[in-house]
C-alpha cells in the first residue's frame, strides 16, 4: 500500500517520514501489515544492503486488515526474522531483543500507528534516544484509543464515535496522542446530553 498522508493536526499528533538507512552496529526492524513495503524500500535505498542485512533483526506481525507479507520480509535474508501472530504477541519478543541492544543500534518502525506507538514505547523505556527511532506509516489507519474516563484501551477503532469496549461510554476520538500509553484519547461525546449521539462514521480503515 502507498504511504499514508495525514492532514495537519495538533502538536501531539504523531508525524511520520520515509525510513532511511543509517550507519549502525545493529538494525532492529519492527513492522506490521503493509509496513513490509517500507522495509523493502528501506533496503532498496541502502548503499550496502548486504552489510545492513547481516546485522538486522526483523520482527513482523500481520496487519489489522489481514495483510500478511511475512514471506516477503523473510526472503530479504536478514540475520534474524520473527513472525508474530499479533502485535500483543510481538511485544515480549521486542522486550527480549532490547535487553541485548546496545549503543549504535538503529530502530526502524513501519506499519500501523498501533504497532509504531507500542514499539516506540518499548524502545524509549530502555533509554535509547528518540533520534535513533525512525517511523513510517503504511496501511491501515485504525486507531488504538484510550477512554479518558475508565482508562481502558480499545484496539483497532474504525468509527467515530464508538462505544468504549470497557465501560460502554460513547466516545469521540481525538487527535491528541499519548506516547506514554501509545494511544489516542477518546472522550464521552454525550456527557451533557445522554443519548444524543451522532451516527458513527468510518473514519479509520
Amino acid at each position: 500500500m502507498t504511504k499514508t498522508a495525514f492532514p495537519p493536526s495538533i502538536k501531539s499528533r504523531p508525524v511520520y517520514a520515509d525510513l532511511v538507512a543509517r550507519p549502525g552496529t545493529y538494525h532492529l526492524v519492527i513492522a506490521d501489515g503493509e509496513g513490509a513495503g517500507a522495509v523493502v524500500d528501506l533496503l532498496a535505498g541502502a548503499a550496502e544492503p548486504a552489510v545492513m542485512l547481516a546485522v538486522m533483526h526483523v520482527v513482523y506481525a500481520p496487519g489489522p486488515n489481514g495483510t500478511d507479507e511475512a514471506a516477503v520480509l523473510q526472503a530479504l535474508g536478514a540475520a534474524q526474522f520473527y513472525r508474530a501472530p499479533t502485535i500483543a504477541a510481538m511485544l515480549p519478543r521486542i522486550a527480549r531483543v532490547l535487553l541485548d541492544a546496545h549503543m549504535g543500534t538503529q530502530f526502524y518502525l513501519a506499519g500501523t500507528e498501533g504497532l509504531i506507538g507500542q514499539a516506540e514505547r518499548e524502545i524509549m523505556a530502555t533509554g535509547f534516544p528518540h533520534t535513533a527511532i525512525q517511523k513510517e506509516h503504511r496501511g491501515s489507519t485504525v486507531r488504538r484509543v484510550q477512554c479518558v474516563h475508565c482508562k481502558g484501551i480499545t484496539e483497532s477503532v474504525r468509527t467515530d464515535p464508538f462505544a468504549c469496549s470497557h465501560c460502554g461510554l460513547n466516545l469521540f476520538v481525538r487527535d491528541h496522542y499519548s506516547r506514554r500509553i501509545a494511544a489516542f484519547q477518546g472522550v464521552n461525546i454525550d456527557a451533557e446530553d445522554p443519548g444524543l449521539v451522532p451516527a458513527a462514521v468510518e473514519r479509520f480503515k
